[in-house]
């Protein structure tokens, strides 16, 4: 999965999940298709999430493979009725990272590594605005208003009451100190960050510069994990012009281990939130070097 258009995203997940009942099974693709009367290529592309799902198709899979927990066809149902459903992304035309968006949308926890930058669901509208208007400069005033009310939009997920994303945070101590709009948008930004890092499911942390060299210096990351559909979890690499989705469980699991890596690297989240107090006030007087201060938490 590559294509930021890629229109499957929402069926990925009852897909992967219906191919990790069938291989606990011990029965094949052919198999299957044999049982239900249907061809072999239908059984995978609905694993492949290629093809539309029906709860019905999902009772008699589920029947097949000698499911019979409730609570598991229940939730593989909602997921196939809600992946026929339009998201509210699909409002904005020509947005970039839907399908990322799509996934977000739906993960119940996310890890995240920013090596440059404030992660988007952590930053302010002032923040956000000056990220996108300086980092793609070719944008038309339209096009970065679109952008900055889609970013906007996706941090519902972090405030929802009823289903608040787990959000994971490691930064690079880099993102502190580049500037990014004024003093006065960066001193914001720097304390919502703390403020956002005292809610019970949001961890941020900070990798200092003594940490010296770090898995994430290949560049940032993010893992999605989905409670209800584990075998759905993903990776996803951010790129300037095209973006990289990985979900082969070897994948998964291994830039799951680099994260932990990055974790044990990292400030603890007080420690983190004295960094960054640190580094805000370096915004209000504009007098504390930027080595000082990191040496000064670090040692």
């Amino acid at each position: 999965m590559a294509a930021n258009n890629n229109p499957t995203v929402r069926r990925r997940r009852p897909g992967a999940e219906l191919r990790r009942l069938r291989q606990a099974s011990g029965l094949k693709g052919s198999e299957v298709a044999e049982r239900l009367m249907v061809s072999q290529p239908k059984i995978s592309h609905i694993e492949n999430g290629n093809r539309a799902i029906s709860p019905r198709d999902v009772r008699d899979l589920c029947a097949i493979y000698g499911v019979t927990d409730p609570q598991v066809i229940n939730s593989l149902m909602r997921m196939a009725r809600e992946s026929g459903q339009q998201g509210w992304w699909h409002a904005y035309k020509d947005i970039p990272q839907s399908v990322y968006i799509a996934l977000e949308t739906d993960a119940t926890s996310l890890y995240t590594y920013e090596s440059m930058v404030i992660p988007a669901l952590l930053q302010t509208p002032a923040y956000a605005d000056a990220v996108i208007g300086e980092t793609i400069p070719q944008l038309t005033a339209e096009q970065a208003a679109t952008r900055l009310k889609v970013r906007l939009r996706r941090q519902h997920r972090i405030y929802d009451p009823v289903r608040p994303l787990r959000l994971w945070a490691v930064l690079d101590e880099s993102a502190l100190h580049r500037a990014v709009g004024s003093p006065d948008i960066m001193r914001e930004q720097l304390e919502h960050l703390n403020a956002l890092g005292t809610e019970p499911h949001i961890t941020v942390r900070v990798l200092p510069y003594a940490a010296g060299a770090h898995p994430g210096m290949s560049g940032q990351f993010s893992i999605l994990q989905f409670t209800d559909s584990p075998a759905a979890d993903v990776v996803h690499l951010d790129r300037f012009t095209n973006d990289l989705y990985l979900d082969k469980p070897s994948d998964v699991q291994h830039y799951s281990m680099l994260y932990d890596h990055l974790q044990a690297q990292a400030l603890a989240p007080y420690r983190s939130r004295g960094l960054i107090t640190e580094v805000t006030k370096r915004y209000t007087r504009q007098t504390a070097p930027e080595a000082a201060v990191s040496n000064a938490l670090t040692s």
